[in-house]
């Protein structure tokens, strides 16, 4: 199975990422996590991303507040897929990232999740893979069944007990 690398561009990028990681783990897919500032360690970020198919990755999520143009940055150095996570901050509130995140241009796509939104940047890298393999797949189809599920129960108790 191919392997998710993970970027964050600060350490502080890691309660939002964990989310990313827990899913992962819940569906036994392989990953790899590096903190890499597009900014601050260009080379580093650019050298990872470049290295990522080769390494036996298959697709890529990248983490990032503010500015964030990790993702980008990745992006301009893979042809793997790459998922953005704009990441909350006391400045704007994440808007700043997602902007930064989701308007790339024209020829270097990042497929951009919700500001904080770890959970789908991992299950959209499981989705991804499952395209080439038939188990992962139906794990996903075992989840979605599992939370229809859910929520049907959820229906049934508010419905017996507020429609009177």
């Amino acid at each position: 199975m191919k392997k998710v690398g993970i970027v964050m561009g600060s350490a502080s990028d890691m309660p939002v990422v964990k989310k990313a990681i827990d899913t992962l783990e819940a569906f036994d897919v392989p990953y790899e996590v590096h903190v890499y500032s597009a900014h601050r360690t260009p080379e580093q970020a650019r050298d990872f991303a470049r290295n990522a198919r080769a390494e036996g990755f298959g697709v890529m999520i990248a983490a990032a507040g503010m500015a964030a143009h990790l993702a980008g940055a990745v992006a301009a150095n893979t042809i793997l897929p790459v998922i953005g996570i704009p990441c909350k901050s006391t400045n704007l509130d994440g808007l700043d990232a997602l902007l930064a995140t989701v308007q790339m241009p024209s020829g270097i796509p990042v497929a951009t999740v919700a500001i904080d939104g770890a959970t789908n940047a991992a299950l959209l890298a499981i989705q991804i893979l499952a395209l080439s393999d038939d188990t992962l797949a139906q794990r996903l189809i075992t989840k979605r069944e599992a939370d229809a599920k859910a929520v049907l129960e959820n229906d049934a108790r508010i419905t017996a007990e507020y429609n009177k």
